[in-house]
């Protein structure tokens, strides 16, 4: 996997295919393997970029300069810059939508288009807030996931009712054990306190070009639910689609779909 030193700290990167280049924004304690599904179909006609999280797959720690999601987007520009890309196809899921709508506004002229999956651009609710807070705190003080937290954790990422023994759940179940401590402290918890501390930058959407903005969300994501993607797509004015059997990691639930939609889109906007 390529890389490229980004404040100060290795970032680790997948770069497959040639073409139009589609970055790809990954999700909070996924490595670019959620979007391996992905990755296959649109490399045969795109340039996929899918840079790991800080702390996240072989990513360095997270520099201590970070302090929000504005300089999450920053570092994808450098990255950008550092690959001379002038212009990309931007996906992102979770976190990489919170980033990634922020550096669409920030540089527009930098975004052909950009699809928003499974993300909200309003701040956390209060309570769901602090119950992450806790939680980070929890996993901050014991060095480690503790087994009745995979428990909890695990499931906030799948639909209701997945099932707990598929290769899917128990795979990225084993990848919350095989954090470090020092993964854990200097990048995972602290970049969980910037993703559920953000600011609310709902009042900013209507900026965003509805003829090339698209909002996708899985039909039963939980953390981030289809109303607050109905919300988002109506201040832009731009579609929604919603992913059928699909939690909050739709990119794995309902693969095939998300491919589709993705190609959909992609195809009228390059």
């Amino acid at each position: 996997m390529p890389v490229a030193v980004i404040d100060g700290q290795p970032l680790h990167y997948v770069d497959q295919g040639t073409g139009p280049v589609v970055l790809l924004g990954s999700s909070y304690l996924w490595n670019s393997d959620m979007w391996a599904p992905q990755i296959n179909a649109l490399a045969k006609y795109y340039r996929v970029i899918a840079p790991e999280l800080w702390g996240h797959g072989q990513s360095g720690q997270m520099p201590e300069t970070t302090e929000s999601l504005d300089d999450l987007a920053d570092q994808a520009l450098r990255l950008l810059d550092h690959l001379q890309i002038d212009k990309v196809n931007l996906v992102g899921l979770s976190v990489g939508g919170m980033w990634g709508a922020r550096l669409a506004l920030k540089e527009p002229g930098r975004i052909n288009s950009l699809v928003l999956m499974d993300t909200y651009l309003g701040a956390e609710p209060q309570a769901t807030r602090d119950y992450y807070f806790s939680l980070l705190k929890m996993i901050e003080d014991a060095g480690h996931f503790p087994e009745h937290l995979l428990d909890i954790v695990a499931p906030i990422f799948f639909r209701p009712g997945i099932d707990r023994e598929s290769t899917l759940y128990k795979g990225f179940r084993h990848t919350l054990t095989g954090f470090s401590a020092e993964q854990l402290r200097d990048s995972i918890v602290p970049l969980g306190r910037v993703t559920f501390g953000r600011s609310d930058i709902l009042d900013q959407l209507h900026k965003l070009s509805p003829a090339t903005t698209l909002v996708m969300c899985g039909e039963d994501d939980q953390p981030r639910p289809p109303a607050e993607a109905r919300e988002m797509a109506e201040s832009i004015g731009c579609p929604l689609v919603l992913i059928p059997g699909a939690g909050h990691i739709s990119s794995r639930e309902n693969p095939e779909f998300v491919n589709g939609a993705l190609l959909t889109f992609l195809a009228s906007h390059t």
